[in-house]
Order: C-alpha cells, then sequence, then structure tokens
C-alpha cells in the first residue's frame, strides 16, 4: 500500500509541475505582459503604454532575462507566498486567496454536513429496497433536482423564501462576520442539486451489493437482516460513493461560481470570475493553482479511502 501512495504522491507532484510550465507559459507571452504592465503603470489601454515605458518596466521586474530562470524565480515566489498583488482589490493575492478560500471552506462545509448524510442514509435505504415506494421516490426526487441549473434553483428558493415570505436574505455578502441566516440559501442551493447525484449513486452502489452471492448466502444461513447490512453490505456499497463524495470538493471550489455571484457570496467562486472578468492576471494565475492543487489533493485522498475500504486492493 504505501508503494501505491508513494507512486500517486510522484504523480500528483508531476501534475502540479506539468500545471505550473503550462501556466508559465501562457501568462509569460507578450499580450498578458502587456496587460500586467498597462494596470502597474496605470494606463487604461495597451496602446496607451509605450514602447520605452514599456521596456523599462520589463527590466524592471527581471522579464527580460532568459524564461528558465523567470520560471525559476516564478516557482521561488510561490513557495514563498508571493503571488502577485491584485488590481481590482489592490492588495495581495496570498491574502486574498486565502479569505476567499476560507469563505468558500465555509459553505462547503455546511453543504457536506447536510448532504453526506442525507444522500447516504436515503441512497442506502433505497438500494436494500430496489423497486420500493421509497426507491422509486428518491428516483424520482433525484432525477428531479439534478436536472434542475444551480442557477434556476436558487432563483426559485430566492423568490420563495427571500421575497414571497420574507424568511430569509435573497443575498448573502457576509460582509458583517458570519450569519447562518445568509448561508442558508446558497447552502440549500447546493444541497438540492448535488443530493441527488450522490443518493442515487449510493442507491446503486447498494443495490448491486445486495444482489452479491455472499449477501444471499449470509441471508440464507439465517443471520440477523441489520446485522448483514451493517457487517457485509455498508462497507462494499460505500466504495464508489466514498469516491464521488470526495470529489466533489473540487466541484465545490470551483464549481459554484454561479451560486456565489448569484449571491454575492464572497468566496472563492466570485473572485475567479470578477477576475477572470476584469482581466487581473495573478488572481486567476492563483486561483488556477489552488484548483488544481486540490483537485490532485482530493484524488489522492480518494485512492488511499479506497485502498482502505477495498482489501483487494490494499493486500493486492
Amino acid at each position: 500500500m504505501l508503494q501505491i501512495i508513494a507512486r500517486r504522491l510522484v504523480q500528483m507532484i508531476l501534475i502540479m509541475i506539468t500545471v505550473s510550465l503550462i501556466l508559465f507559459v501562457i501568462f509569460d507571452s507578450d499580450a498578458f505582459k502587456k496587460t500586467i504592465a498597462v494596470h502597474e503603470l496605470g494606463g487604461y489601454a495597451v496602446a496607451a503604454l509605450s514602447d520605452s515605458d514599456y521596456q523599462g518596466w520589463l527590466d524592471k521586474k527581471g522579464l527580460n532575462v532568459p524564461a528558465p530562470q523567470r520560471y525559476i524565480k516564478w516557482i521561488s515566489d510561490i513557495f514563498h507566498g508571493d503571488l502577485g498583488v491584485s488590481y481590482l482589490k489592490n492588495e495581495p493575492v496570498t491574502q486574498l486567496l486565502l479569505e476567499r478560500l476560507r469563505a468558500t471552506g465555509i459553505l462547503a462545509f455546511w453543504v457536506f454536513a447536510l448532504m453526506v448524510p442525507t444522500s447516504l442514509v436515503f441512497g442506502i435505504l433505497s438500494g436494500m429496497r430496489e423497486g420500493s415506494k421509497l426507491d422509486r421516490t428518491l428516483s424520482v426526487a433525484a432525477v428531479f433536482t439534478t436536472s434542475i441549473p444551480e442557477i434556476a434553483t436558487a432563483i426559485i428558493l430566492s423568490v420563495i423564501f427571500a421575497l414571497g415570505l420574507g424568511w430569509l436574505p435573497s443575498k448573502s455578502p457576509m460582509s458583517g462576520g458570519f450569519d447562518g441566516w445568509q448561508l442558508v440559501l446558497p447552502v440549500l442551493t447546493l444541497f438540492l442539486y448535488d443530493f441527488g447525484y450522490v443518493a442515487r449513486m449510493t442507491r446503486a452502489s447498494m443495490a448491486e451489493v445486495m444482489q452479491s452471492q455472499y449477501i444471499r448466502t449470509a441471508v440464507l444461513k439465517g443471520l440477523p437482516f441489520w446485522r448483514v447490512i451493517l457487517t457485509h453490505a455498508l462497507r462494499n456499497a460505500l466504495i464508489a460513493p466514498f469516491t464521488v463524495i470526495i470529489l466533489q470538493l473540487n466541484w465545490l471550489l470551483s464549481g459554484v461560481v454561479v451560486t456565489e455571484y448569484f449571491f454575492e457570496y464572497h468566496g472563492f467562486g466570485k473572485m475567479l470570475l470578477d477576475a477572470a472578468l476584469g482581466s487581473d492576471i495573478y488572481v486567476i494565475q492563483a486561483a488556477t493553482l489552488a484548483a488544481v492543487a486540490l483537485a490532485v489533493i482530493t484524488q489522492l485522498i480518494s485512492d488511499i479511502g479506497y485502498m482502505f475500504l477495498n482489501p483487494r486492493i490494499r493486500f493486492g
């Protein structure tokens, strides 16, 4: 197992190196350099930047040295926490990134706290009794919720609970500190969109396990039904849902753009969209690295968890 983990770590490092090289090549082009120069020199258009000013800026920033040296310096700055300065916010990107990751982390925590136990319980109960009334009801509800786009769910919830009943605030800037009421609508939007997918995966995995020969043998031997479920079926049924749930972290980091922007929630997704619309190069660069880093880390966690849940992998 340690050899498998070591190979995964090496793969993770190689992926990060590859991504960093791609980002460096893209953002090291003349077009992006001129965009950065215009913002830092106070210009309003690339055409307003003279060649002499541009060349002087390149010399000052050390961008006239060979590309390998610039890449090594860029990686060194990243390890030292220097990700540049945001043009739109006029603050260090490192500070901005940590604040927005923390905000999205709070949102993700409550989504997972609500979605994971609910989807697992309903999925397991539905898979235990395939074709039952609960199974059919869950299937309809899961398909219905996952087929509605996040923006539509957000609008419907806002119209009902914010504009209609007036129970909840329609926006969630969280500007006055932590406010649980402001989190309700964005959390509920993400929960409804993701619950059906995880529940259906859990249901399919549990139904497949319940049809296995060893489960039938345990039942025919006269073992109590709930003992068969808890001792023999549940562990194998959780392998696929566990992988799916861990990989949902990637979606909650970079896939919440619509939800965060609609509710004006100042998280990672809204930061990334604002940076893209405002050509905030350093923020886009840092956000991409953070998203890829989380993707490879969650993949590693998923692989390790899969090995613990599946003895054939662990001892193979």
